[in-house]
């Protein structure tokens, strides 16, 4: 299956794998578009609306039966996508915002928030992604299902999640003129600790991200 015969008119827009590949297919083209850096300024609300989105595929797959793939061993795609290009631009874009703190597991008890990166889940998430959807393009079609699946368990809903808190508290910073503790310069390898992370962080007011990020604060 070509991309041309992506959104193929014989294939039955109804048909739950035709909805989910559409939605990921929308969020591989959106995200590809706001890495591009022609319009920063409205980068975040965009990205914000577009995980919102795609959590959405990813709940509904969450729901949805186990997805049994026809062939036992996964065929081989060969070599995957290189995402390094777009996790570098998205970096340099977001660079403000795109360290966060977060906790990995929140039925863990006393795990410590570790630093993260908007930009390296966005590229991680893409690529699970895209895993699936060479198996969709190549009309495995229940081969991409399990695979959207099983990688919305193991990885991507997970990562989606975590930077769709991060937009969304950066969003909610600016438009409620809060100020928001700056991460910039953490090293993400690093495992650091509540005091860690306080004693590193900086105060930056949130008016001075609203106009790089395409938001206005409240008067």
């Amino acid at each position: 299956m070509s991309d041309a015969t992506l959104h193929a008119t014989s294939q039955d827009p109804d048909d739950f794998v035709v909805q989910i590949a559409d939605q990921v297919a929308s969020f591989l083209v959106a995200v590809t578009e706001v890495a591009k850096g022609d319009e920063p300024d409205s980068a975040v609300p965009f990205l914000l609306l577009e995980v919102s989105q795609l959590l959405l595929a990813g709940g509904r797959l969450g729901a949805h039966e186990d997805i049994v793939p026809d062939e036992r061993y996964e065929p081989d795609l060969g070599p995957e996508a290189d995402v390094d290009e777009l996790r570098e631009r998205l970096a340099v874009m977001l660079e403000p915002i795109d360290v966060y703190s977060e906790v990995f597991d929140p039925y863990e008890p006393r795990k410590a928030p570790v630093p993260a990166r908007i930009s390296d889940d966005l590229a991680d998430v893409i690529a699970d992604l895209r895993h699936g959807m060479a198996h969709y393009r190549a009309g495995r079609t229940t081969e991409a299902l399990w695979w959207w699946q099983f990688s919305y368990f193991s990885n991507w809903g997970s990562t989606a999640s975590a930077t769709l808190r991060a937009l969304q508290s950066v969003v909610a910073h600016v438009r409620l003129n809060q100020p928001l503790e700056e991460l910039d310069g953490l090293d993400t390898d690093q495992d650091l600790g509540d005091d860690a992370l306080a004693e590193e962080a900086g105060k930056v007011m949130a008016e001075e991200l609203a106009g790089p990020l395409g938001m206005r604060t409240v008067k």
